[in-house]
C-alpha cells in the first residue's frame, strides 16, 4: 500500500489529498502551539493541559482523565503535571472520594497563563471567515463525520460530540434532534465538544 505522503501517489485519490490537507492544517496548530510553548518554557502537551483544566469541571481534572483525553500514558501525563506543579501553574488536591487520586486545580499564575494560551488558535479564524457559508457548512459536516468515525474506530478515544451522546437522535429525513434541549438542530448547531454531553450507555 502506498503512503499518502508520497507526492507521486498522493494525487491518485481524493482521500489521499484530504489526509495530506488535514496534516497541513495540523502543522499550523503545531506551529502556533510551539510559539506559545517557547514563550512559557513549557511543552505543547503542558500548554494543552492548562487549557483543558481551565475550561473543565473537577471530575475531568485528574491524571487518569487527562491520559484518556490526550491518548497518552498516565506516566507521561504525570511527568507533565509534575513540572506544572513545580512551576506553580497547578496544585494537586487530594480527592476526598479516592485516596489514590488527586484533583488538579489551576493556581492564580496558572489561570492567567491558561487565559492567554487558550487564544493561540484564534489566528485560524480569519482564513475560515473568508470562506462562504456553503464551504464552511460542508467542511463542518465532513469533519464531524470523520471525527465520529475515528472515534468508532478507537483512534480517538474520548468524544463529547452530539453523535456519541445519549440525548442525540437522528430522525427520519436526516434531522438531528437533541432530547435534552428538546429541539431539532441544524448542522451548524451540532457540537464537537458539548459540556452537557453524556455518553451512550451500551447494554
Amino acid at each position: 500500500m502506498s503512503s499518502v505522503f508520497d507526492p507521486h501517489k498522493q494525487h491518485h485519490t481524493i482521500e489521499n489529498k484530504i489526509i495530506a490537507a488535514l496534516e497541513r492544517v495540523s502543522e499550523a496548530f503545531r506551529v502556533l502551539l510551539w510559539q506559545e510553548a517557547k514563550e512559557y518554557s513549557l511543552s505543547p502537551i503542558q500548554l494543552q493541559i492548562l487549557i483543558f483544566l481551565y475550561f473543565r469541571e473537577s471530575s475531568m481534572r485528574t491524571i487518569t482523565y487527562l491520559a484518556k483525553e490526550f491518548n497518552m500514558t498516565k506516566p507521561t501525563i504525570s511527568d507533565a503535571v509534575r513540572v506544572l506543579v513545580e512551576k506553580k501553574y497547578l496544585n494537586k488536591i487530594p480527592d476526598p472520594n479516592d485516596s489514590r487520586s488527586s484533583v488538579l486545580t489551576l493556581t492564580a499564575k496558572g489561570i492567567k497563563a491558561a487565559e492567554q494560551i487558550s487564544l493561540f488558535a484564534n489566528q485560524m479564524r480569519k482564513p475560515l471567515k473568508d470562506l462562504s457559508d456553503r464551504q464552511k457548512k460542508a467542511m463542518l459536516e465532513g469533519l464531524y463525520d470523520l471525527i465520529h468515525k475515528l472515534n468508532k474506530a478507537g483512534i480517538i478515544t474520548i468524544q463529547r460530540m452530539c453523535h456519541t451522546c445519549r440525548f442525540y437522535v437522528k430522525k427520519s429525513g436526516g434531522v438531528h434532534y437533541c432530547n435534552l434541549l428538546k429541539v431539532a438542530l441544524e448542522t451548524s448547531e451540532l457540537r464537537i465538544d458539548c459540556p452537557e454531553h453524556e455518553p451512550v450507555i451500551l447494554s
